[in-house]
């Protein structure tokens, strides 16, 4: 089973963790996580992929080990800015992007400011609109209103993300567990994750802030693949059909069964429909 390499690098006065899976002499892909994720939500897939691509994983600013931003500039041109110093500091200048949800807006801005970067683009479960028009962005409204500073126990912990995600996998729950918490005083658990700076740039308004993500799709010049979850509330059909009729270049496809983490939800599935799509994968 291949391991992830962990390095630290400085970037916009920000401590930047991120892991390193595979060869690096192999096409590199960059897989970006989602609002309260981590570099680690990404493993099984980046070790299914290890084997044929050089895969780079980064904590987004705020979470896993990374640096919280005491200015709390937790918004899309804030992350383009740090991806854009991080593939220079690596050099790599030819790459895939795989994005999660506030991963894969970062992926669409991206791929449309650096087409000449971006060799194939997966955005999962994100598309325009999705963070202002949906039902699913009014659920992560609530619950990140309601996200408790702490917990108790790790048993209370593991309830709280239960409770928003019922259909969350044991393998999921364990990630969630070691990734998104830690010991704190007195016996209590707080985050890794800088929930409430997190939260705050979220109720200010659309978190891509100026970024328009539809003139993001119409600048696309790479092959790009979304893939939705057929149960998701936070990307309709209707706006993955919209894309796929504006951008040539755009296809969509779906996984039964699967809701927003989709790559979660149904890994073999996931890995399946990316392997077969990035340059160098094996169908």
């Amino acid at each position: 089973m291949t391991e992830p390499k962990s390095h630290q690098v400085l970037i916009n006065g920000l401590t930047c963790r991120f892991l390193r899976w595979g060869d690096e002499r192999q096409p590199a892909v960059l897989m970006l996580h989602g609002l309260r994720s981590y570099a680690h939500t990404w493993e099984p897939v980046a070790r299914a992929l290890s084997s044929t691509h050089s895969v780079i994983a980064p904590d987004f600013r705020g979470r896993g080990d990374s640096s919280w931003d005491p200015d709390r500039d937790y918004f899309t041109n804030a992350y383009v800015d740090d991806v854009e110093k991080l593939v220079t500091l690596l050099g790599i200048t030819r790459f895939s992007i795989v994005g999660h949800s506030m991963g894969g807006t970062v992926g669409y801005a991206f791929a449309a400011k650096h087409p000449d970067q971006v060799t194939a683009l997966v955005v999962e479960d994100i598309g325009p609109g999705s963070s202002t028009d949906t039902a699913g962005a009014d659920r992560i409204l609530r619950e990140m209103r309601d996200t408790p500073s702490g917990f108790d126990s790790l048993d209370a912990a593991r309830a709280y993300w239960r409770g928003i995600r019922p259909g969350i996998t044991d393998d999921a729950l364990a990630s969630r567990i070691d990734h998104t918490v830690r010991p704190g005083a007195g016996g209590r658990w707080e985050w890794k994750l800088d929930m409430a700076g997190i939260a705050a740039a979220r109720r200010s308004g659309d978190p891509a802030g100026p970024v328009d993500l539809w003139s993001c799709v119409d600048a696309l010049r790479c092959p790009t693949l979304v893939i939705r979850g057929a149960l998701s509330d936070f990307l309709p059909a209707s706006v993955c059909r919209q894309m796929a009729t504006r951008q040539p270049l755009l296809r969509w496809t779906e996984i039964p069964g699967a809701g927003h983490y989709a790559h979660d939800d149904d890994p073999v599935a996931f890995i399946r429909l990316v392997t077969a799509f990035l340059p160098g994968g094996q169908a």
